[in-house]
């Protein structure tokens, strides 16, 4: 929502500040002038000393004055706001002393005379009112306009009721007896009933002040006449111990915002039943802070921006028509007036779409959507602060500095970083802009400068500073937005927000693949758990079902035992690989029945499965059912690449490869985005990249294949990448507090419970190796596979093919001759080989501890043709067309024969 305001008007302005400038330099000068001319020419000697002594004492005054007065100025605004609060404290204190308990002296008497002159006997309800004006000062400092607001409304108040009570004692006059005065309105109500009395009698007085005080106590309560019945309605219903009524849905009652402008209200609902929506409180789990950090900071100076709004006050400040109450306008490019801060309210949010139907898992069981109001709302969106107007005038000082034809022509605020458009005059590069990025970092106080060159879509520059006051982007907001309504596809999840405070949502079926990755704390964590839990909100188990890797053990604990889990989470590197290459196996199967029943994609498929067009092929007694979308999310990728690499890698190159269209989609997280762990083949597959703060340049490059990534300030912001865009957007990561997880999960699991599946991941064979074997398990393995299949038992043949030492092939030669393989030594000669290469397989098992593989007999000859025939998938099936036969070449019958193996007499 970048603001442009024609140039010509701001030029206009300056020059007029300049003319003013000059105008009040020579006024000055010509008072200087004026005063010199007048003022004595000299002072005779007598009056000297006394001058001196004089003139001495006022310097002295007035230095320390303008000391103390430069010190307040450099205060904290919060700090100051807090001296005046204890200031009421102090002045509710002494009256209260007074009034309250008599307290006797000269003090005591010239209080009674300040409070109960002033307002009369009411000077014994002050000290109650100035501790309430200094209570909410220290709670609400930041509502300056409210404060005003409720200020206003006291001293109405006030006022009324010290009139009527002045009338009420017959008009005393102070000429008359002060004493008289204080013990009736005060000067305040002698003040204010006088002359109405004078003027319009006692009978039009009173009405006038009970109407005043009226005005006073909806001012103070923000209350407009049209909401009294309510608010008179509701108080009963409060007093009475019953449950607020519901409104109809027609309800047109207005309410007053903090500026005074008046909007309908938002739409209501009826409260749901406790026992239904679980109660979020936050605070309950220690994951609940969003921007927890590990270092401690002191307030930041504001002095700059007070001095800032003192001097630009009294110019003009445009303003649309059009802009939303909470919105302030940023006219000028930036150097529009700022306005004093409005009390901003949440915007009214709608509950998501109901479905058309809830899916039934079961005959008896209807699976129901957790409600969106299990996730809190997040703080209102600002649009424009003071410290984007301190940027804009730094990033127009550094321009006029250098001498670069260019202007600041708006700005869009995001929740983390502000995006200010520079656009350039006639025949400047660009170039220009992007050398002064240093320059531009010094001047507004910053190291994470961005400079995208251009804007897309825009023929401006845009530079990008974090904001010195972020926001957090809560994910209901993100999932209750317009963007993510308008879709009902069960794999929409909450991103966050872009650089112009949009919201931002992704459909994992149309990445099909994400590749999240950053350094540690960045925010990848926070994503993986915004994205599980939009899941859950948004989607059945029938629709989608989870596999989760979690190799660091607790970060996906908390989703232990949801109905959309199809297994245990994994948190064994090889039980993972196992899971990863049954997902592979998975998709071969739906890439059966696509292909078998003339589909091209998975929701095609399912259609026609829900439509009755699908049946189950003659003879087949299975049952068709919908296939749900798979979502594949590892956590760490790094830890799985060091325990397997190869086979981590093929299975992801294959599913990336293959997988959209049979529903199973991927999304890989890693801490460690280096070659070794993000490859090129899977750079290649997964189209789609997320980027959150990385630690160098050449990590960002392996991400992103660009720069950019290195200049974020971390905690959610992020680099978002989708397959198809050009370049990445810059968005802040949806956070979900730990409490809502808690409570969607509590919500899910008491519905249904999980159904794992029990082929995902291959069950564990115990393996009784033998102790004498000890480590050299691998070793002996490969020493009998070579023996066996060479047939030739020797030791300096282990020692060259398996490259170990003579005492090592020595030992493991010990070892297959324990274990029968190979004979006793001959000397010099090779051991005889006792095993057959036929043998090996049941050989290598029973090394491994592993019962033999089963040898079928059929009662066929180790020859037959016909028993071990594999069936041809190709035959066309007619009788009498089966392959040949070929006849058996051993000649049983000749006994006496001999080979070339018995000549050698071995």
């Amino acid at each position: 929502m970048a603001t442009r305001t024609p140039s010509p008007g701001r030029s206009a302005s300056t020059a007029r500040g300049s003319s003013a400038r000059s105008t009040r330099g020579s006024k000055a000068r010509g008072r200087g002038r004026s005063t010199a001319s007048s003022r004595p020419q000299q002072v005779p000697l007598l009056l000297r000393p006394f001058r001196f002594i004089w003139m001495g004492g006022a310097h002295v005054v007035a230095g320390t004055a303008r000391k103390v007065g430069s010190g307040t100025k450099d205060l904290d605004p919060a700090l100051r706001r807090d001296g005046l609060a204890f200031l009421l404290l102090a002045l509710a204190i002494v009256i209260a002393l007074r009034e309250w308990f008599g307290l006797s002296g000269i003090a005591g008497d010239v209080i009674h005379h300040v409070a109960a002159g002033v307002v009369g006997v009411l000077g014994v309800l002050l000290p109650l009112v100035l501790v309430a004006m200094a209570v909410r000062l220290m709670r609400h400092p930041e509502r300056t306009q409210a404060n005003v607001r409720v200020t206003i409304g006291i001293v109405a108040l006030t006022a009324a009721v010290c009139g009527l009570v002045h009338i009420g004692a017959d008009l005393p006059r102070p000429t008359d007896s002060f004493a008289a005065v204080e013990s009736a309105g005060g000067l305040l109500g002698w003040a204010v009933g006088t002359p109405l009395t004078v003027l319009l009698s006692a009978w039009g007085a009173v009405p006038i002040l009970v109407l005043l005080a009226v005005f006073g106590v909806l001012v103070v309560t923000a209350t407009p006449v049209a909401a009294v019945p309510a608010k008179l309605s509701a108080a009963g219903a409060w007093l009475l111990g019953r449950g607020p009524e519901a409104t109809p849905d027609d309800a047109t009652t207005e309410v007053v915002a903090a500026d005074g402008t008046h909007r309908p209200p938002a739409p209501r609902r009826r409260r749901k039943k406790a026992a239904d929506v679980p109660e979020v409180v936050p605070g309950d789990y220690t994951g609940d802070e969003a921007f927890a950090q590990p270092h401690d900071l002191a307030p930041a100076d504001e002095a700059a921006t007070a001095a800032l709004s003192a001097a630009r006050k009294g110019r003009g400040r445009k303003k649309s028509a059009e802009t939303a109450p909470t919105a302030d306008t940023a006219g000028d490019g930036g150097h529009a007036e700022e306005t004093p801060e409005r009390e901003l309210q949440a915007p009214p949010t709608q509950a998501l779409p109901a479905r058309a139907e809830q899916l039934q898992l079961a005959p008896d069981v209807i699976y129901t959507l957790p409600a969106d109001d299990m996730l809190i709302k997040g703080a209102p969106h600002k649009v424009r602060s003071a410290a984007n107007d301190r940027v804009v005038e730094a990033l127009t000082q550094v321009l006029s500095e250098f001498n670069v034809d260019a202007k600041v022509t708006g700005f869009s605020r995001g929740p983390t970083v502000t995006r200010y458009e520079l656009e350039l005059g006639p025949g400047v590069k660009v170039e220009r802009i992007t050398a002064l990025s240093k320059n531009i970092a010094y001047a507004v106080a910053s190291a994470d400068v961005r400079i995208l060159s251009p804007i897309p879509g825009k023929s401006a520059i845009g530079v990008e500073i974090p904001n010195t006051d972020r926001e957090t982007v809560a994910l209901g907001d993100v999932l209750r937005s317009s963007v993510a309504r308008r879709s009902e596809h069960p794999l929409v999840v909450g991103v966050g927000k872009d650089v112009e405070g949009g919201y931002v949502v992704a459909n994992l079926a149309k990445t099909p693949h994400l590749l999240v990755a950053g350094a540690t704390g960045a925010g990848k964590s926070s994503f993986v758990n915004s994205m599980i839990t939009s899941i859950m909100m948004r989607a059945t188990p029938e629709e989608v079902r989870m596999v989760l890797v979690d190799p660091k053990r607790v970060e996906l604990t908390i989703y232990e035992g949801i109905p959309h889990l199809i297994t245990p989470i994994i948190t064994n590197p090889k039980k993972a690989a196992e899971a990863l290459e049954w997902v592979v196996r998975e998709m071969d199967a739906r890439y059966d029945d696509l292909s078998n029943y003339g589909f091209k994609h998975i929701d095609d498929f399912n259609a026609g499965v829900r439509a009755g067009k699908v049946q189950p092929l003659p003879g087949s007694e299975r049952k068709i059912a919908p296939y749900p979308y798979l979502l594949v999310i590892v956590d760490e990728l790094a830890d799985l690449m060091m325990v397997a690499p190869r086979d981590v890698e093929a299975s992801i190159q294959r599913i990336t490869q293959l997988a959209r269209a049979a529903g199973i989609h991927l999304v890989l997280a890693t801490q460690r985005p280096s070659v070794d762990v993000v490859t090129g083949l899977i750079k290649a597959n997964v189209p789609s990249r997320l980027a959150f703060a990385t630690s160098s340049l050449a990590d960002s490059r392996v991400v992103l294949d660009q720069p950019g990534a290195e200049k974020l300030i971390g905690q959610g912001d992020a680099l978002f990448l989708p397959m198809g865009s050009a370049k990445p957007m810059r968005v802040q990561g949806a956070w979900v507090t730990e409490s809502e997880i808690h409570a969607v999960v509590d919500h899910v699991k008491a519905q249904l419970q999980p159904t794992y599946r029990e082929d995902v991941i291959a069950p564990v064979v115990k393996k009784q190796v033998d102790e004498d074997i000890g480590d050299d398990l691998d070793l002996l393995l490969q020493a009998a596979e070579l023996v066996v299949t060479t047939q030739f038992g020797s030791t300096s043949m282990l020692q060259r093919k398996l490259r170990v030492g003579f005492a090592k092939a020595g030992r493991l030669m010990d070892l297959l001759e324990s274990r029968e393989i190979v004979g006793p030594s001959e000397g010099s000669k090779a051991r005889e080989v006792l095993v057959q290469p036929d043998d090996l397989p049941a050989t290598l098992a029973m090394l491994r501890g592993e019962d033999p593989p089963p040898v079928e007999d059929d009662g066929a000859g180790p020859y037959d043709r016909e028993a071990d025939e594999p069936q041809d998938r190709y035959a066309d099936g007619i009788e009498g067309h089966a392959p040949p036969v070929a006849e058996s070449w051993d000649d049983e019958d000749d006994d006496g024969g001999e080979d070339a193996w018995q000549l050698t007499g071995r």
